[in-house]
């Protein structure tokens, strides 16, 4: 700055004081760095561009010893700056660094930590404060993962949405009472009991265990009965309200107009959490009593393969409740009696996941359920957020703050508390004014209120479905990533993909804590070859790949033993042929005869075009012809050898259109203009150009 510049000159602090910097005004500073970064902005836009130009200028000593010492420069200027705000400042060492890729990832990380350091400068120059949760004693204060900060605007305010996971808990797959099912099966049904049933639970569905499944889940144990007995294939995975909602007919109830029912405040109705037996029951027996409740899920998929459901919220009209579903887990399926009771509204948001929750950690279905989700967009609201739904309806700014939180935590505090019982308690007032808006926009009918009704029941019938392993899983998330990968790579990906897919099944963590898919692409693309590469592809490292990572060093060695494949030259003459044929087309049209004469119309539509077709296939024939020829038989494999040896006795087509060796040709008729023989040899000796211009051997 100007003022330490005129400070080491030895002027007087009057004189420093006055310059133009001033640093004492904010505005001052501001617009200092702004002149600052336009300046750099404007110096960066007149270096040479990237491709010729650079590499131009790069052949000049002098501009290479600039590049290098400006280089250093602004690399020890960003390490002073990284160490100034807490960040790794190592960029400037080429012992920690290897390529631009690490510096690159350092940087951002670094602007991470200073952006969210002016965050929160920002809020607390305009009178925000950012709370922290109260976490319970004996708890390690949780990490927090930013996942985007956003500033106030205008008389709008916006939280900031944390992620919140606690570093150090015990795992709640620990206390369950029935073990997690992570194995490569089909899920089956996880009910015994069938209330409000009008058709039978079908007898394969039951839950029993036999002496000779004792050491082994219950779902593989009951699979594996059902492929021995051949017993009831069909209903084995079917839904077990199949029937029951195929025959649900919409009541006339919800029909006609409601006239909406207002919520009491939050403060005063009372939220009762529920952790015991006796309390799930009461609450069930309450809910069996109700016209319609309201219902949300918070779940956790992190530090769990299939994922868990943490916490249920359910609101009736005079009271919220809050159900510890780790602690009820196996007793869930009591709810079944009033989840599945076609004359009970259910009231969801969103339910594309939750009913599959429900189905996966519960064992409960649901019968009769309305989808606000669905009524924002027949209604065609713009958002159909919950946010937005309350701020419409209720006038209330939802509190997002821990939509990422780590739900697992026990106890829980009480503003994560607020938060759940906020999630439902104001959706069936919101389910009030949606019926009505939906009934004053199809004119009084019942239209649209059933498309709603009939969208939700198409969501009761949806199924949970495992993540099944197969030998091609990978070749999905290939294809997700538009990358193109050789033979190499692609080994080193499939090898990578089937590792993390058993590992995180055994130790029931998901497949992003184990090794997220950027981290693993990035290692099947760059082959490693020492252990320490691998762990430079992953930034962070996960804790299982530096665990694992002499395994991972062996799937790479064995990924880089593969023989690369031959490039497929048939492919690249046909892109070849093509984009001649088109030049042929563009030059001489078919229909453009405005430059010919008549006598030569016979010539130019048949003669051209043959001419390089003919052309064309000697150039084919020739490299198929030199690659079955020059095949090595010493390198291959017993079956490619028979595989070979079968190829060897197919006769070539191309070989149909060559002279016989013993046809015998005048010498009057091979210089005749009028003999076939004529046109035939002169069109093969202008076709020797184009045989020269492509004989290379195909390997």
């Amino acid at each position: 700055c100007e003022i330490n510049t005129q400070r080491q000159r030895g002027a007087p602090p009057a004189a420093a004081a006055t310059g133009s910097c001033s640093l004492m005004n904010s505005n001052g500073v501001l617009q200092h760095g702004l002149g600052t970064v336009v300046s750099a902005t404007k110096a960066a836009g007149g270096l040479p561009q990237p491709g010729d130009e650079f590499d131009f200028y790069r052949s000049f000593p002098g501009f290479q010893d600039f590049c290098a010492v400006q280089g250093e420069r602004l690399l020890h200027c960003m390490s002073q700056l990284m160490k100034h705000h807490g960040c790794r400042s190592h960029i400037n060492d080429k012992n920690k660094l290897t390529g631009l890729e690490e510096r690159f990832d350092l940087v951002v990380e670094s602007n991470d930590v200073i952006l969210e350091k002016v965050g929160i400068m920002l809020d607390e120059a305009s009178g925000v404060t950012r709370s922290q949760p109260v976490m319970p004693a004996g708890y390690q204060p949780p990490k927090i993962v930013v996942s985007s900060w956003n500033r106030k605007g205008g008389n709008r305010s916006t939280e900031t949405f944390h992620l919140l996971h606690a570093k150090n808990i015990q795992r709640p797959q620990l206390k369950f009472k029935d073990k997690v099912d992570n194995s490569n099966t089909p899920f089956i049904p996880k009910i015994s009991v069938k209330p409000n049933a009008v058709k039978p639970l079908s007898s394969c569905e039951f839950q029993y265990k036999r002496p000779e499944d004792l050491d082994v889940p219950p779902a593989l144990a009951d699979f594996i009965h059902q492929l021995r007995t051949q017993e009831h294939m069909d209903d084995m995975f079917s839904h077990p309200y199949q029937h029951e909602l195929d025959h649900l007919v919409m009541s006339e109830s919800l029909r006609i107009k409601p006239e909406p029912q207002i919520y009491k405040p939050l403060e005063e109705t009372s939220c009762k959490f529920i952790d015991t037996l006796e309390d799930l029951v009461d609450l069930n027996e309450k809910l069996t009593r109700s016209k319609e409740f309201a219902v949300d899920l918070e779940h956790h998929s992190y530090r769990s393969f299939l994922g868990i459901t943490c916490l249920m919220q359910i609101s009736t009209r005079e009271e919220d409740f809050i159900i510890d579903t780790l602690e009820l887990r196996s007793e869930m399926y009591i709810l079944n009696e009033s989840f599945t009771d076609p004359s009970i509204v259910k009231v969801f948001h969103g339910a594309d996941s939750d009913i599959e929750w429900l189905q996966k950690d519960f064992g409960v279905y649901v019968v009769n359920m309305f989808d606000t989700h669905h009524a924002a967009r027949s209604l065609n609201l713009g958002r159909n957020s919950l946010d937005h739904l309350l701020k419409l309806y209720c006038n209330v700014d939802s509190n997002k703050r821990y939509q990422l939180a780590d739900w697992r935590i026990r106890p829980l505090p009480e503003e994560m508390l607020a938060y759940a019982q906020a999630d439902t308690h104001y959706l069936l007032y919101v389910y009030d004014r949606l019926r009505a808006d939906l009934c004053d926009a199809a004119n009084g009918q019942s239209n649209l209120i059933h498309l709603v009704w009939s969208k939700s029941k198409d969501l009761c019938l949806k199924k949970y479905v495992k993540p099944i392993f197969t030998e091609e899983s990978y070749m999905e998330l290939y294809r997700r990533q538009k990358k193109s990968f050789n033979s190499q790579q692609l080994a080193a990906f499939r090898l990578l993909y089937a590792w993390r897919d058993k590992l995180a099944r055994s130790e029931d963590e998901s497949t992003g804590y184990i090794l997220p898919n950027h981290m693993m692409m990035k290692i099947a693309e760059e082959l490693p070859k020492e252990p320490q590469g691998i762990i430079a592809c992953c930034n962070p490292t996960p804790p299982l790949v530096r665990q694992q990572i002499n395994e991972l060093h062996q799937f790479i060695k064995q990924a880089r033993e593969i023989p690369l494949l031959k490039v497929n030259w048939l492919r690249i003459i046909l892109i070849i042929i093509f984009v001649v044929l088109q030049s042929e087309s563009t030059l001489f049209g078919p229909h453009d005869t405005s430059h010919v004469s008549e006598s030569d119309l016979m010539e130019l539509s048949f003669t051209g075009r043959s001419n390089f077709l003919t052309s064309t296939l000697t150039v084919l024939c020739n490299i198929i012809l030199s690659e079955v020829e020059e095949m090595d038989s010493g390198h291959l494999t017993v079956a490619q050898q028979k595989a070979h040896s079968i190829m060897e006795s197919f006769e070539n087509p191309f070989r149909m259109y060559l002279p016989s060796k013993d046809i015998h040709i005048s010498k009057n008729a091979k210089y005749d203009p009028s003999s076939k023989i004529y046109e035939v040899i002169k069109l093969i000796q202008g076709n020797k150009t184009v045989n020269k211009a492509f004989s290379f051997k195909v390997k």
